[in-house]
């Protein structure tokens, strides 16, 4: 079933949202994004003349925590929607099912944070330092046998299921993969950006023009190892830009000063190169830094060839030569992935390197390229630069969007497909 062909009219629909959204140090949004990408579908089931309950995370709660109440984004959600959204203070409460049976046609009711429940993800929590294995399996156990329990009195709320959380889609949350086994396969849906977001997905990865790119940042490779062995299968140029650098770079014997660098991954490093090289993909490392000697906007800051960083000084982003390699691999693409910035974007001073990409990405998908941009720091990139409208999709799937490149079949999504 598709959210298209489903008539709301008259039905109750639980949506799972992600609205997982920053806060500032007064509870003020700083970024709605992921609000706003949900608004299609909210506005779909209201316009069929259905209700909603709206169910999401917030941050990663350890129990009932004020500072990760979704009652603070309330009143920008009734602007978003224009109706006022009624709001359940416990999830799991009598407050919550009396208010989601008696919503009429055309009104929202928003639950509590689902994680205030170590239910939601399925984790026992407060288990001492010192437990022993069998005090843990034994928490486990319960944890998991209350879930049921959890997951059936949130399917209870409503006639039909609608997952539009791409970025929780890689978890087996209640919320997010359990809830949907309490609803026929002509009640349970995608909403509309899941749609977008699988179908993004499976473009940049099983509808693929060629030349095929992918950008990857990241200051880790131990953390991008599974992502960056199935794209060699995949891409014919792979970039590796951001905090990696520096380890591949030490790895082929350079100097990296005190650039970020996995000193244990330098042999993984190295058999990357050689699995791209057997594999006939291009591999690209930068050739050159904007250096700087402090971990600071303010820092004195100077270019160099990025094998030769002098002690004292760190890299925090790509230089002009790396620029120009990077944005003529690009702009010859015809099939683009980025994930991940080439440098410490959030300094306005080391903004160039992630900016020109996003430049090359941009002028390339005029030119008729797939472009895909996805992972938080990317996202909020091409946002920063106003590029966000030039490509092809910005995907709000953090992890689960890496998890999906990886070829790992999502949770959330198939418990929709089952």
């Amino acid at each position: 079933m598709t959210i298209d062909q489903f008539n709301f009219a008259g039905k109750k629909a639980f949506v799972r949202v992600d609205f997982n959204v920053p806060l500032d140090e007064n509870f003020h949004i700083t970024d709605d994004t992921r609000m706003r990408a949900a608004l299609p579908t909210l506005k779909k089931i209201l316009a069929d003349g259905g209700s909603i309950i709206i169910g999401s995370h917030l941050g990663r709660p350890k129990g009932v925590t004020e500072k990760f109440s979704l009652k603070h984004i309330l009143k920008h959600l009734d602007e978003l929607l224009g109706v006022d959204v009624q709001f359940a203070n416990d999830c799991m409460g009598e407050e919550a099912a009396v208010k989601a049976a008696a919503l009429k046609p055309g009104e929202v009711l928003l639950l509590e944070n689902l994680r205030f429940y170590a239910e939601e993800e399925g984790k026992p929590r407060g288990l001492a330092d010192d437990a022993t294995d069998e005090e843990k399996a034994a928490a486990k156990k319960a944890v998991k046998e209350s879930q049921k329990e959890f997951t059936k009195k949130l399917a209870s709320y409503a006639d039909c299921y609608v997952n539009d959380a791409f970025g929780t889609a890689h978890r087996a949350h209640a919320s997010t993969a359990l809830i949907a086994k309490y609803f026929d396969k002509d009640h349970k849906m995608f909403g509309y950006l899941m749609e977008k977001e699988v179908k993004a997905v499976d473009k940049v990865l099983n509808d693929i023009h060629r030349p095929f790119t992918a950008i990857m940042g990241g200051s880790k490779v131990s953390s991008k190892i599974e992502i960056i062995e199935n794209l060699l299968n995949k891409v014919d140029n792979l970039i590796i830009a951001g905090g990696m650098t520096y380890t591949f770079t030490k790895a082929l014997g350079g100097r990296v000063g005190l650039s970020i660098c996995e000193d244990d991954k330098l042999d993984l490093a190295l058999d990357l190169l050689k699995k791209a090289k057997d594999k006939g993909v291009n591999m690209v490392l930068a050739v050159d830094a904007k250096i700087a000697d402090s971990f600071s906007n303010e820092a004195n800051t100077q270019f160099c060839n990025v094998n030769e960083i002098p002690d004292g000084w760190e890299g925090l982003d790509i230089g002009p030569k790396t620029e120009e390699i990077f944005a003529n691999v690009i702009k010859s693409s015809k099939t683009i992935l980025w994930n991940g910035p080439t440098g410490v974007f959030e300094f306005d001073n080391f903004t160039h390197g992630s900016r020109a990409v996003g430049e090359a990405i941009v002028e390339a998908t005029k030119n008729g390229a797939f472009s895909l941009v996805g992972g938080g720091d990317s996202v909020a990139c091409v946002n920063k630069f106003g590029l966000a409208s030039g490509v092809s999709y910005v995907s709000t799937g953090g992890g689960a969007l890496l998890e999906a490149i990886e070829g790992k079949i999502l949770p959330g999504i198939a418990a929709i497909n089952e």
